[in-house]
């Protein structure tokens, strides 16, 4: 069920008022699901049912993006702050180190809550930060053009668009790798959700140097790579495991950027299995 959390996060210059939207089901040890830029905590819908046979599953809609309101204005989109965000977050859904799960820059915010031991387990699905310069600057070449045309589109265009596979395909198939198969309603959604996106450029902004480099020795740590990955390209994934030398690379025949939707029992075992260990 959707819902909101308001609290307070402590920065420099005092404690500043947070609002995030969430949907909370299932039963079991708790599961955060982080999406990526741009994207909303709906990405996550083609495999919350599966996960909510065993875990507790808590999908976050980011600040700034889907339902959550903009950070305050004195609050800069990076890393630390986010987590920090997602810190008070867990203390206030009464979380006690849950297990996360993590897509494109939401995978990497997974990898950063388990280098501060605040989560069980880390399953990074195409997590953000494990690129080269040029990996970097086209990938952010590529989600800023999506961006400007999702802003450009206008609403009946979309929809009509979203009505076939072919027209899903235009639209989507940059991050799933069998466009087809997502229904219509959320092929519009999401494009909204892009162009609304209040957090996306400062976001964007704050990722220029971010490279993750810890290997998270203890932590139970899992990453999935779509084969079919065009906009992170999946021979990152070998440089997450050389990186974090103990975790589990996992291959998603088939799958793009977000592999939620190209196939859904697959991810889910993945996540499942990875938040076991």
């Amino acid at each position: 069920m959707s819902a909101t959390a308001s609290f307070q996060v402590p920065t420099a210059l005092g404690p500043r008022d947070v609002t995030v939207s969430y949907a909370r089901v299932g039963r079991g040890a708790p599961l955060v699901l982080l999406h990526g830029i741009g994207h909303h905590r709906q990405a996550w819908d083609p495999v919350v049912d599966i996960l909510a046979t065993e875990r507790e599953v808590i999908a976050v809609d980011l600040p700034g993006f889907g339902a959550s309101p903009a950070l305050p204005g004195d609050l800069a989109y990076g890393l630390a702050t986010t987590n920090t965000v997602l810190g008070a977050l867990f203390g206030q859904l009464g979380l006690d180190r849950p297990h996360v799960a993590g897509n494109s820059l939401g995978g990497l915010l997974a990898l950063e809550l388990g280098r501060e031991k605040a989560v069980r387990s880390v399953t990074a699905l195409s997590p953000a930060g494990f690129w080269t310069e040029a990996e970097r600057r086209y990938a952010f070449a590529v989600l800023l053009a999506m961006r400007g045309i999702a802003q450009r589109l206008p609403l009946p265009l979309v929809e009509r668009l979203s009505r076939t596979a072919a027209g899903r395909t235009a639209l989507t198939s940059t991050i799933y790798g069998r466009p087809g198969r997502r229904s219509p309603e959320a092929v519009v959604a999401e494009t909204l959700a892009l162009a609304g996106a209040t957090g996306f450029d400062a976001t964007l902004r704050a990722g220029i140097t971010v490279r993750f480099t810890d290997d998270l020795l203890g932590l139970p740590v899992t990453v999935a790579w779509g084969s079919r990955d065009r906009l992170l390209l999946r021979r990152q994934g070998v440089r997450a495991k050389q990186l974090i030398p103990h975790a589990r690379l996992v291959r998603l025949p088939g799958c793009g950027h977000c592999p939620m939707n190209d196939d859904p029992a697959l991810v889910a075992r993945v996540i499942l299995d990875g938040s076991r260990a």
